[in-house]
């Protein structure tokens, strides 16, 4: 990147996700990668690029946030794509898990259909017997599920979200529902349920009037490279369905709209309230 003359920011730091508040040990951890993006003038590159390299973010700007996936480069160029094809506000891949005969949809707890349900069922007792059937109660998002076409949900971010970088500059939204205000990670505060990191992000994306969320379902991730090979033997490579592409049936239909409630990541068969917090 050095000889490219590309600007990059290199951090590291002692905050450990697996010993004491998870949540809000990854909120910090999530936040520490929008600094170059919300304050460039505190932080030195980790290179020898020069400023003009660096040009001003805008509310368009795309941030390609990858976890500790093992993509290709077309997934993400993919992602990329339909979120400008779609006018998303923000578009993310379906991560997986191999731990048996059949891949499970691995971070379940942090997505919610526009329903506000998960993505399968789970009963009281916890059980992921219902792993495989996704979408149960959603015939419609079911369908576009198994054609691979993308479709709105409330919550999601598993694996690589593309968003633009308006709502964590604190730029409004184009929508009557704007409202200012910068969008950050955070952790449930005292007396108000458990939630994950990113679905917390993503409520306040609804709030702040960037709710057009998408899963882009022919783009398919696991966390290690021979588990990813399979899924992609299994699922297929995201540069296949983009070929076969029917561009007026992968258009989303949007709604404006977030559910009145979502089910709790804890126990996940009673509904809350979603709470509404000034950004």
């Amino acid at each position: 990147m050095d000889e490219l003359g590309v600007a990059y920011f290199l951090q590291s730091g002692t905050i450990d996700p697996a010993a004491g508040e998870r949540v809000r040990k990854l909120a910090q951890l999530r936040n520490m990668a929008f600094l170059p993006l919300v304050a460039p003038w505190g932080m030195r590159p980790s290179t020898t690029a020069l400023s003009r390299h660096l040009p001003a973010a805008s509310a368009n700007t795309p941030v390609i946030f990858l976890n500790d996936v093992a993509p290709c480069v077309t997934d993400i160029f993919e992602l990329v794509h339909q979120r400008y094809f779609q006018s998303a506000h923000t578009t993310c891949a379906m991560d997986w898990t191999c731990v048996g005969q059949d891949p499970n949809l691995y971070d379940v707890s942090v997505a919610r259909t526009l329903k506000g349900d998960l993505f399968f069922d789970i009963p009281p007792d916890g059980n992921w017997n219902s792993a495989w059937n996704l979408f149960w109660n959603d015939a419609k998002i079911r369908d576009r599920f198994h054609k691979m076409l993308p479709f709105q949900v409330y919550a999601y971010w598993n694996s690589i979200a593309v968003f633009g970088a308006g709502p964590v500059l604190g730029l409004p939204a184009d929508s009557e529902l704007s409202r200012g205000g910068n969008v950050a990670f955070w952790a449930s505060r005292d007396g108000e349920c458990y939630s994950g990191e990113p679905t917390l992000f993503c409520g306040d994306l609804w709030w702040a009037g960037y709710g057009r969320i998408a899963v882009v379902p022919s783009v398919n991730l696991e966390y290690f490279d021979e588990a990813a090979k399979k899924i992609k033997d299994l699922k297929g490579y995201s540069s296949r369905w983009a070929a076969a592409e029917d561009k007026e049936a992968t258009r989303i239909q949007w709604v404006d709209e977030p559910p009145k409630s979502t089910k709790k990541a804890t126990t996940v068969n009673t509904e809350i309230d979603i709470k509404r917090y000034p950004l």
